[in-house]
Parts: C-alpha cells; sequence; structure tokens
C-alpha cells in the first residue's frame, strides 16, 4: 500500500507557491503552477542547496545559491550550473488536502 504525506491543503498552496513537506529523510517540493500540482525534491543537484530557497516563476525553479533552474513539472535541470535532474514524485488531492509521496519504494 502507497505511503501517502499529507503537505497542505489546496487553499494553502496557490497559483504560483510551493510547500515542502517530508517523507523520512527526502525533503519533498510540492509547487502550484497555474492550478496543477507538481513535487521534486527538494535539493538542487548541483550542490545540494535546498530548492525552497530559490525562486518559482511559471513551470521553474531557480536554486537560489548558484541559479541553475529546474523544470517542477519533470525535474529536468534546464542550465549551468546544475547538468543532472531533480526527482519528480507523484501527487494526489483528496477532499482538499494535498500529497505526494516517495516513489522508491
Amino acid at each position: 500500500m502507497p505511503h501517502w504525506i499529507r503537505v497542505c491543503t489546496t487553499a494553502e498552496l496557490l497559483p504560483g507557491e510551493f510547500q515542502a513537506a517530508w517523507d523520512d529523510g527526502t525533503a519533498i517540493l510540492v509547487c502550484n503552477v497555474d492550478g496543477a500540482l507538481y513535487a521534486l525534491e527538494d535539493r538542487c543537484s548541483h550542490q545540494d542547496f535546498e530548492l525552497s530557497a530559490g525562486e518559482l516563476a511559471g513551470n521553474e525553479i531557480t536554486c537560489s545559491l548558484h541559479g541553475a533552474r529546474f523544470d517542477v513539472r519533470t525535474g529536468k535541470a534546464l542550465c549551468a550550473p546544475a547538468y543532472s535532474p531533480v526527482r519528480a514524485f507523484p501527487v494526489k488531492i483528496e477532499d482538499g488536502v494535498v500529497y505526494t509521496r516517495d516513489d522508491r519504494a
């Protein structure tokens, strides 16, 4: 049975906003892009810095440490200094509550 973790309510995650949650030792960032929700690991693949300290613009989040950008829909690295993607995770909404989970298990 999948292990879903509660992130927040849909009312707490408006378009252009993001929230971080923890699943065991994994920080997961859930982003609202024009009403669509996406989740990715909250760490830059360039220097292991939290992406939640950065800025979300459209479907891209920018790491505040060195300016690497990632597509929040897929985790794909979009520019140097990051070349590796970050992991993406599933998101579900039930009764107005946003959930995500670490799919490694």
